[in-house]
């Protein structure tokens, strides 16, 4: 069985049962139609309802780009729960020109964590750069910012990402796995 799945063979899918492991404001501002939000964290919480869906129906796991899903199948093999993820994530979905569903995050406007990434990092550029107007040690912080993206986008992995993931407003709430669990239970 191959280990990802493209945009089109999902599309054509039936049956398949999608979970995204991006965060709930990542979510909401657009997922494959149908796909349960079960953030990469949470994953453990909900390894036996994902082990008795996988019983009856293909599990899917998406997220943005592919690395979080990658993740995920790893947890979950590890656990003896066959998945597939999709390749490209979400963003080739899109670039497949397939539709995609948006959802509200009540009481939270959580910005998409790409945009979380841009902004943290353009600030900390930011005060090492004033900061090296006091003292020139500060724009190590720059330096250190730039060396950070840099190992990013060839490692295509981001340490910042997963800290900020960590941030109490990127985390969901303890009620939002309940219609998942139920979802996953009824699947």
């Amino acid at each position: 069985m191959n280990p990802t799945l493209t945009p089109a063979e999902l599309a054509a899918a039936d049956g398949t049962l999608v979970i995204d492991v991006r965060g709930p404001g990542e979510y909401a501002a657009g997922h494959v139609p149908g796909a349960l939000s079960l953030p990469l964290d949470s994953l453990p919480q909900l390894l036996a309802e994902l082990r008795a869906a996988a019983a009856k129906r293909d599990l899917v796991v998406v997220c943005a780009a592919g690395m979080r899903s990658a993740t995920a199948c790893a947890q979950l093999a590890a656990a003896g729960i066959e998945a597939r993820g999709l390749d490209g994530g979400t963003d080739a979905w899109r670039a497949a020109g397939l539709p995609v569903e948006t959802a509200a995050v009540p009481e939270r406007n959580v910005w998409a964590m790409d945009r979380q990434v841009r902004f943290t990092a353009g600030s900390l550029v930011l005060v090492g750069l004033a900061g090296s107007l006091v003292t020139p040690w500060a724009a190590l912080l720059s330096a250190g910012i730039a060396g950070g993206l840099v190992y990013s986008g060839v490692s295509n992995t981001c340490g910042m990402a997963v800290m900020l993931g960590k941030l109490p407003f990127n985390r969901p709430r303890p009620t939002a796995l309940t219609p998942v669990r139920e979802a996953l239970q009824n699947a």
